[in-house]
């Protein structure tokens, strides 16, 4: 029952209009006809007027106030004394936004779901007597200060800005900076927001509130993302000019053809364009909705339009078209060792230390299937290296300048662009080097395939490493057009010079800021992204997949399809009953309540925007065969991977 009051409080004309409907029926119990004809007569024209009165205000903004045809119809029908169908038409007119309200609130479901499920937690450490930490408490996040005591756990994003307390930890900052290398940082070392901790917990003072974490921006573009009006709905917009006026022809024709006035408010009673108001906006609420549940954040109704008309889009490298996080690539043993035995012996030493490298030589270890060797002791050299003794052997696995400490014959590797190594020696002698980079996305080529396919042919990629390293992804992936060595104003430049527009920019980084914003829709790949990329971006991706760029374009063309088809069906729906109203077929209480069932029908058409369906059928088509996980460059390829980080040499 209490649903009823705050139902009356939000919409209190249809409130008013069904009480009015109840009291009429009272009357008409008792007899009383023409005190439901005054009640109902009466009624209807004060509603006509204050919509009259809210439509002159939007001509004085601009706008066309496309309830011009509702209002002529229900002073049509009171001067005919069609009283009935003149409370249709005002129920129907107040009742359109509760309507809206109800399909925009199914479609924004996700929308709300995705602002739950956003972690916001951090891992406050109790202060103990004599100045030590005692007990974790989880708080939100906005609720850290400045000063409080935090625990980062492995692989956790960073929830603030502070200084590290802990002796040394490793962090990838490669959103942060556009670099894929880690970061090791000592005591007092300043920690950023947005940068995840490697493979140990590490403790830091918190030295700014969470007004500027990566999560909070993403909620703030949540909220933003149910606001904007796109430009097909304004389009919507301008159709009420040649519906009203085709309307009130078409009435005066049958008017003057029936000679009865009765056939012109029949007429107008059925040209109502609630359709025109309501198809848009709940299409593109969908349309948004739609792309949260698929972990894409769409700023406003707008982007998606833009998106649907995309002819060039352009790629950031690292981070985007690479995984951001370098793999093991290459395993090189001197003579008289195999690429088995040194990555087993590496592996073997680095089971023993902390740092974020050695899940990476573990995994790759475990890939190849080699069954390591247990230490009778081990030391770790923070930031270094590791030493490790296996009977009456040595092995030390890290920086050369770690190796060569008691190696004599210890060379540096010959790496090409975007390769770091580890260097192993073996009972002092020089026993080889394992490589990493970082490695293209397995679905880049396919989704940059995928996207010409949808129409957005032209491509470009912007990076500011050398040109060697970039032509090298770039023939991976299928790119044609490259410029290395860029400045942030450079990518600027180079977007605002293409002519294919709309134009899709996608990146991850700072970096990629200001180039997310010149773009006609630039999308942040967000799941490790930065908050400036996320602020600037119109698109937000949670997800560390690339392919959701595809998915972005193709739920935008779905969107602005859909959009359109549900105008166009309220359009000719409205336009056939007014047709066959005008030869006196349909009755003016008949007409009212047929044009409900076309406002129906046509958010109900808008609806099919959420693609629920559509989005089912595609999960089922992943399943069945397309790309596998990620996995290792060297050992079994369908064996899924976690992201790896190398250590600077």
């Amino acid at each position: 029952m209490t649903r009823i009051p705050v139902f009356a409080l939000r919409y209190p004309t249809v409130a008013v209009t069904l009480m009015v409907a109840l009291l009429g029926l009272v009357f008409w119990a008792f007899g009383a006809t023409l005190a439901v004809q005054w009640l109902f007569s009466g009624y209807g024209l004060v509603i006509a007027l204050l919509e009259f009165i809210g439509m002159v205000r939007q001509l004085f903004r601009g706008a066309f106030g496309v309830d011009l045809l509702a209002i002529v119809a229900i002073v049509a029908t009171v001067l005919v004394g069609e009283y009935v169908a003149t409370l249709l038409i005002v129920l129907m007119l107040s009742g359109g936004a509760a309507l809206e309200d109800f399909a925009a609130g199914r479609a924004a479901r996700e929308l709300d779901a995705l602002l739950k499920r956003a972690p916001q937690i951090a891992h406050r450490l109790n202060p103990a007597s004599g100045g030590a930490a005692s007990g974790v408490t989880d708080v939100p996040a906005t609720a850290v200060v400045v000063g409080d005591l935090l625990l980062v756990r492995p692989a956790e994003i960073v929830p603030v800005d502070g200084r590290l307390q802990s002796e040394n930890a490793a962090f990838d900052e490669s959103s942060l900076t556009g670099e894929s290398l880690p970061v090791e940082r000592i005591v007092g070392d300043r920690v950023l927001s947005g940068s995840i901790n490697g493979q140990i917990a590490a403790t830091m003072v918190a030295t700014s509130t969470a007004a500027n974490s990566q999560y909070q921006h993403i909620i703030a573009l949540v909220e933003e993302a149910s606001t904007s009006k796109a430009p097909v709905v304004r389009l919507a917009d301008r159709y009420a000019v040649p519906f009203t006026v085709g309307s009130l022809a078409l009435a005066g024709f049958a008017w003057a053809l029936s000679g009865d006035p009765v056939r012109f408010a029949e007429v107008l009673v059925v040209a109502t364009p609630c359709p025109l108001l309501l198809a848009a906006p709940v299409a593109f609420m969908g349309g948004m909705s739609r792309a949260a549940r698929n972990g894409i954040i769409v700023k406003g109704a707008g982007v998606l339009e833009a998106l649907s008309r995309a002819r060039t889009v352009v790629f950031d490298k690292t981070g985007t078209l690479t995984y951001g996080t370098p793999a093991i690539s290459e395993v090189r043993p001197e003579p008289g060792f195999t690429a088995d035995e040194l990555l087993t012996l590496a592996a073997s030493a680095e089971q023993y230390s902390s740092h974020v490298l050695a899940a990476s030589v573990l995994e790759a270890a475990q890939v190849r299937g080699l069954a390591l060797h247990t230490a009778d002791s081990a030391s770790e050299a923070a930031t270094f290296g590791v030493e490790a003794r296996f009977g009456a052997g040595v092995v030390r696995v890290g920086k050369l300048s770690f190796i060569n400490d008691g190696t004599a014959d210890a060379t540096a590797t010959h790496l090409a662009g975007g390769e770091l190594a580890m260097y192993i020696a073996v009972d002092g002698r020089f026993a080889g080097s394992i490589v990493a980079s970082d490695r293209v996305r397995d679905n880049a080529g396919q989704t940059i395939a995928d996207l010409a396919r949808l129409g957005v042919r032209d491509n470009l990629m912007l990076t500011g490493d050398a040109r060697a390293t970039a032509q090298h992804v770039a023939r991976q992936v299928g790119i044609v057009h490259v410029r290395a060595d860029c400045l942030p104003s450079d990518k600027v430049e180079a977007v605002r010079a293409l002519t294919g527009r709309p134009v899709i920019m996608v990146g991850d980084g700072v970096n990629d800021a200001p180039v997310l914003a010149v773009a006609d829709v630039g999308i942040a790949m967000g799941a490790k992204g930065s908050t400036a990329a996320s602020e600037s971006a119109d698109v937000v991706i949670l997800l560390d997949d690339i392919s959701r760029t595809v998915r972005a374009v193709r739920i935008g063309k779905d969107t602005v399809r859909v959009a359109l088809q549900s105008i166009w069906l309220g359009i000719i729906l409205s336009v056939v009953l007014m047709i066959v109203a005008a030869f006196g077929v349909i009755p003016a209480t008949a007409g009212a309540i047929s044009q409900e069932v076309v406002d129906l029908v046509t958010i109900l058409n808008a609806l099919r925007a959420i693609g629920g369906r559509r989005d089912a059928a595609a999960a089922r088509g992943a399943a069945v065969g397309t790309v596998p996980a990620p996995s290792e460059a060297i050992g079994n390829a369908d064996r899924p991977v976690r992201p790896v980080v190398d250590r600077p040499v």
